[in-house]
């Protein structure tokens, strides 16, 4: 027998999760303010609460990281799908109008955003103290991989819906689509790491290019290859 949730307890869900949302968005405000290096008493002291009452909310900092990882990852979601879909829109662009799309919104968080972003991705609050875990080593799942693993299965999409039916024999390449759109999330990933980490005065703009030019030419390249072998 299904037995019924307290009205007394349940009616507190939605004030629940309006002050985690409003804890997530102070830590963000604290991240850009402080640094990526920032601490559990900055964070509490900018959201004007304490460490008893965040840990309340999410458990522990790994909590916190995870809840701010996927706030992040639904905000660079959104822009990539946004970005990819009116290039797609645009009959006079193309597909690859759509990669370039989506390799400038990816930067372009990063541009206007790095404390945000290496704290992501460093995991400082993770490494900070005796806290020294992830979510992947405590057994649950790591929000940088899914967000990862989320925009290259976008890209693979994006490719797969832009290479056609195969021919009668053909080998189907949409298989090979989720590898090449995993890779070129990869190849943005790492130069953006590089690019963030050892500043050299390269534009976004400029950095987008390039990625592109890449990604496009091992792209368009690997299409004709499958086409030549398998007629």
């Amino acid at each position: 027998m299904k037995v019924g949730r307290d009205k007394r307890d349940s009616r507190w869900d939605a004030h629940r999760e309006q002050r985690r949302a409003a804890l997530v968005g102070s830590a963000i405000g604290a991240i850009r303010r402080h640094g990526a290096g920032i601490g559990m008493d900055e964070i509490a002291a900018s959201a004007a609460t304490s460490k008893t009452v965040i840990y309340r909310h999410f458990g522990d900092r790994t909590g916190l990281y995870t809840a701010i990882c996927e706030s992040v990852a639904g905000v660079l979601l959104a822009e990539v799908r946004r970005a990819t879909a009116a290039a797609l829109a645009d009959s006079g662009r193309g597909p690859r109008a759509a990669v370039a799309a989506g390799i400038d919104a990816y930067l372009r968080l990063i541009e206007i955003d790095p404390e945000l972003y290496r704290f992501v991705v460093q995991r400082p609050l993770l490494t900070q103290g005796t806290a020294r875990r992830s979510p992947a080593t405590d057994g649950g799942h790591d929000p940088v991989n899914d967000l990862v693993t989320v925009i290259g299965d976008e890209v693979a999409a994006v490719i797969a819906g832009n290479l056609g039916d195969p021919a009668p024999g053909e080998t189907d390449r949409r298989a090979a689509a989720r590898i090449w759109g995993h890779a070129i999330v990869g190849l943005v990933r790492g130069a953006a790491d590089d690019w963030l980490a050892r500043p050299d005065g390269t534009p976004r703009e400029q950095l987008a290019t390039h990625l592109t030019d890449l990604a496009w030419s091992g792209l368009s390249g690997l299409a004709s290859h499958v086409q030549e072998v398998h007629p």
